[in-house]
């Protein structure tokens, strides 16, 4: 990992670090951003019958009304997914993520995407800036290739070989840099998409011996795609989007950068990834298996596409007349609508989730009407955002006793589950992002249930309506709290907080922080009373 997991900035700043910036802003200066250097608007290209995969994906649909899909849960299937529509795109790649990582998958993404336009697809690239520190060779290399763009979304715009001194020529404009594009979208000849919550780094695909991510995406046709479409062309054409070479300095010449960047992806340094098992936990083999035999085995079925507003990086917000207005287009407006609506049963997987008041309230109108409501978390030892615990362990008492059920994900259990090995052998972190509403729809998307997602993050989410894809997520969820986790409950007669798993022997119970030492609850205990929940 980069510098900038020293610094716990994986989803953001941690809130050590935000109050450090904050004492320290009135010292520095102001780098905002430029006011010009835009990239010239384009939009996205419709799929075109003559394209292979627009051919497929139509001779798939039964109904043009409906969208196809079909969930990843595993790291391998979902990578091959991304690299397959690379490969045979004919006329347009349009990719948006949060993180691409300077690694071994990340490396080979981006020479699959130079050789695709060296094929003549044109490749629109958005990233967020927050982790393309030190690694400009790498972008401006693949930026001067013929037909691709590369632009960075709410870029820094001093001191940029660092984090660190990113951080420092930003401090007095902390609230915009705080604010950062979560969304994670690929788009193929504007006919098959993946979406849902994996970046681009080897552990979010299984490529690692350390810790891999539980994860969950989806590969999409039909009908929403070019709902996908225009949200990808609202945040490229959007005024916090800059070309990377306006914002970062290259110096260089065309021909000096395309062979860095030869180098810096060659096979000794981005090597393929090994191609996917025949069957993934759901039982689907590989999508270049229906590709290869032109066919898309897909669930056909209703949805909805919602992507929070670009503009939310400057703390816009919707109004009329001056009037603050709920924000209906925005991912967590319409998640929580579905919430309210459930009549039956709701189970949650966020690696991140701090309720607040307001969820707290929300949960408790839920319960009041018999609507069973379970979520699965990280615990302490398996989050990797410390800070962020205390905010959620701050409700967990209060949601036990609303009668929400609480699980809460260990890496040693997970690890020591057979069943659960269809993550691989190295589990420890939770990154899905789900919700199953009443057996019958479901949310997959880059949102957390959290304040950042709420408040910093721009997020993107699909609202599918199918029981069959909803029973598919209640599996793995199933699996999760079965083998993975410990159940959380209120002691008696002490009303302490206890952990209970089940064990051969029976049943196993603990009553602090499982899987961590003295030293780390005590940090914790410090640090707790400092952290800002509106930072987290």
């Amino acid at each position: 990992m980069n510098t900038i997991a020293a610094a716990r900035y994986r989803r953001g700043p941690a809130a050590a670090l935000a109050l450090a910036l904050s004492v320290l802003a009135f010292l520095c200066g102001c780098a905002g951003l430029p006011h010009t250097g835009h990239g010239p608007p384009s939009m996205a290209l419709p799929a075109d019958a003559n394209s292979a995969l627009a051919r497929l994906a139509a001779q798939a649909s039964p109904d043009p009304e409906l969208s196809g899909f079909r969930l990843m849960p595993s790291g391998p299937f979902a990578l091959d997914a991304r690299l397959e529509l690379i490969r045979r795109a004919e006329r347009s790649l349009d990719v948006q993520y949060y993180q691409i990582e300077n690694d071994e998958t990340g490396r080979f993404l981006l020479r699959q995407l130079r050789d695709a336009a060296s094929r003549g697809v044109r490749v629109r690239l958005l990233i967020d800036d927050l982790y393309t520190a030190g690694d400009e060779a790498l972008w401006l290399g693949l930026a001067v290739h013929a037909g691709i763009e590369v632009r960075l979304f709410n870029p820094f715009t001093a001191g940029r070989a660092h984090l660190a001194t990113r951080l420092l020529g930003a401090l007095f404009d902390f609230e915009r840099v705080n604010r950062r594009m979560h969304n994670k979208l690929m788009i193929a000849d504007g006919a098959l998409a993946v979406a849902g919550g994996r970046n681009i780094a080897n552990r979010y695909f299984r490529r690692t011996a350390g810790e891999n991510f539980i994860d969950l995406d989806t590969f999409v046709a039909g009908a929403v795609i070019p709902r996908l479409a225009r949200l990808f062309d609202q945040y490229w054409n959007s005024p916090y989007v800059y070309p990377i070479q306006t914002i970062a300095a290259g110096g260089q010449p065309r021909e000096v950068l395309q062979q860095q960047f030869d180098r810096l992806t060659a096979p000794d340094r981005a090597p393929p990834p090994t191609p996917p098992p025949p069957n993934d936990v759901l039982g689907y083999g590989p999508i270049r298996d229906d590709l290869a035999a032109g066919r898309l085995a897909l669930i056909w079925t209703t949805a909805e596409v919602y992507a929070d507003s670009p503009d939310r990086v400057i703390g816009r917000t919707v109004t009329y007349g001056g009037v603050p207005l709920l924000d209906v287009e925005a991912v967590r407006y319409n998640v929580v609508e579905q919430m309210r609506r459930a009549q039956s049963e709701i189970a949650i997987a966020s690696p991140y989730f701090i309720p607040g008041e307001v969820g707290l309230e929300v949960l408790s109108g839920i319960r009041r009407k018999g609507v069973l409501v379970s979520v699965v978390t990280s615990s302490l030892a398996a989050t990797d955002e410390p800070l962020v615990h205390t905010g959620y362990r701050r409700y967990r008492e209060d949601m036990l006793a609303l009668g929400v059920e609480l699980y809460e994900l260990s890496s040693n259990r997970a690890r020591r589950s057979l069943r659960l090995g269809v993550f691989g052998t190295e589990i420890g972190r939770l990154h899905l992002k789900t919700a199953v509403i009443d057996r019958r729809a479901l949310f997959v998307g880059s949102m957390n249930f959290d304040p950042r997602s709420k408040y910093h993050n721009t997020e993107i989410g699909l609202i599918v309506f199918s029981p069959e894809m909803a029973q598919q997520v209640l599996k793995l969820i199933d699996l999760l709290k079965q083998q993975g986790s410990y159940r959380l409950r209120i002691g008696a007669p002490s009303g302490r907080l206890e952990w209970v798993s089940d064990e051969s022997d029976g049943e196993a119970v603990v009553d602090s922080e499982p899987d961590t030492g003295f030293w780390t609850r005590l940090l914790l205990e410090l640090m707790a009373p400092l952290t800002p929940e509106s930072l987290l």
